[in-house]
């Protein structure tokens, strides 16, 4: 089967073959051959079958004709009948022969038929207009050449005049219907792009915020150790479980990752058990977290106890900024306000001096400031950051709190 290329978006429907993911996604290969399907070879057969049984009915009007006229009326209805095999091909092409040939010879008026529909169906209005008119043009010559004895040549004019139009509307109203269920299909993929698109991001995003903060904290003890090998025993010690207890935790994040992006669903033998996600009421021990891994956190929490969606977001939000703080920031004190209440809103403010002293320098992806802003903007709220002129450096934060709980916040 053959498959027009296309020239613009109104000939982006192939020949029937209207379902092929090549077409419909417009990747260029428009114009390569395609096997034809079960349903190509019926439609063929049947309209093969449509201009063979028109050309038989026509067989009783040329009765009366010369004999050298009927011969040639015989072998250009048969050849026309064969050439519908070719409209997949050339539709244009077949219509405009038949068409034209139609104006006097009478066996040929099947195949002029199934070809100015092929081309309603398959080709835009700027090429199937011109085509229908010359169809109409045609019936001029028709009606003084071959006149009916039962009928004026008005009124046989009139219906043929209807029965093109009736075929033409025919195929249009076919042509708009694939049309609409390709552009809805192209749609649904682009759709089922996007939402693909979106999800890796949050995954990404969601990564980011748990695996940054986990590996910064082994970076720290990790250089702790690195910098004071004569420490005492005791804060080695002390400085080795907290490695091998945020490497644990980094673990299970991973693996907890790794589930969502494979779609696992757990067995009884191997469990990935859902961790319970982070609330507001965890700022306490993420900020004690923090201190014994040697910053100076000070937590002012002032906020009723939030919806489940939106405490989470705002500790994702304030646990990326403790974990800048510490990159970039080191041993300067750092101060977490949380304030908010239902139907006001839920802010969080982090605050420490511009570091005098050398931050630890540890790799990043570049992207914590904006996947924060990213986070809030997703959830409604607004994320502000940067300098102040009291050589501070603040990152503030605020999340919608609505009246109503609905389940997505909870």
């Amino acid at each position: 089967m053959h498959v027009t290329r296309a020239r613009g978006r109104d000939d982006l429907v192939p020949e029937y073959r209207w379902a092929l993911p090549s077409v419909l996604l417009g990747d260029g290969r428009e114009g390569r051959r395609v096997r034809r399907s079960l349903r190509d070879w019926i439609v063929d057969i049947a309209m093969f079958l449509i201009a063979c049984g028109i050309t038989l009915l026509g067989l009783e009007e040329i009765q009366h004709d010369p004999e050298p006229l009927i011969a040639v009326e015989q072998v250009m209805g048969a050849l026309s009948c064969v050439a519908v095999w070719l409209r997949r091909r050339w539709p244009v092409g077949l219509a405009l022969v038949t068409l034209t040939l139609s104006a006097y010879l009478e066996l040929v008026g099947g195949a002029s038929i199934v070809a100015l529909f092929t081309v309603a169906v398959h080709r835009p209005f700027k090429v199937s207009g011109p085509v229908t008119l010359l169809a109409l043009i045609t019936l001029v010559p028709y009606l003084f050449l071959r006149p009916q004895s039962d009928i004026g040549p008005l009124e046989w004019g009139l219906l043929l005049m209807a029965l093109i139009l009736t075929i033409y509307a025919w195929g249009i109203v076919i042509r708009a219907r694939r049309q609409l269920i390709w552009s809805l299909r192209q749609r649904a993929d682009i759709a089922a792009a996007e939402a693909k698109r979106l999800e890796r991001e949050r995954i990404a995003r969601e990564m980011h915020d748990v695996l940054a903060h986990r590996i910064s904290m082994l970076s720290l003890h990790a250089g702790a150790l690195e910098f004071r090998p004569d420490a005492p025993a005791g804060e080695i010690a002390k400085a080795a479980g907290a490695i091998r207890a945020n490497a644990h935790l980094a673990l299970q994040d991973l693996r907890g990752v790794i589930g969502v992006l494979r779609h696992s669903r757990p067995g009884e033998d191997d469990t990935v058990p859902d961790r319970p996600q982070p609330t507001l009421a965890d700022l306490p021990a993420l900020v004690e977290e923090c201190r014994q891994a040697g910053m100076d956190v000070r937590l002012d929490l002032r906020a009723e106890d939030a919806p489940e969606g939106l405490g989470r977001n705002l500790y994702r939000i304030v646990q990326e900024t403790l974990t800048n703080a510490r990159k970039h920031a080191g041993g300067v004190p750092v101060t977490v306000t949380v304030a908010g209440a239902r139907g006001k809103g839920l802010s969080a403010e982090v605050r420490n001096p511009l570091g005098s002293r050398r931050p630890l320098r540890l790799p990043g992806a570049k992207a914590g400031l904006i996947g924060l802003t990213e986070r809030a903007e997703l959830a409604g709220g607004t994320l502000e950051h940067g300098p102040t002129p009291d050589g501070e450096f603040v990152v503030r934060a605020w999340l919608p709190w609505p009246v109503e709980t609905t389940l997505e916040d909870a």
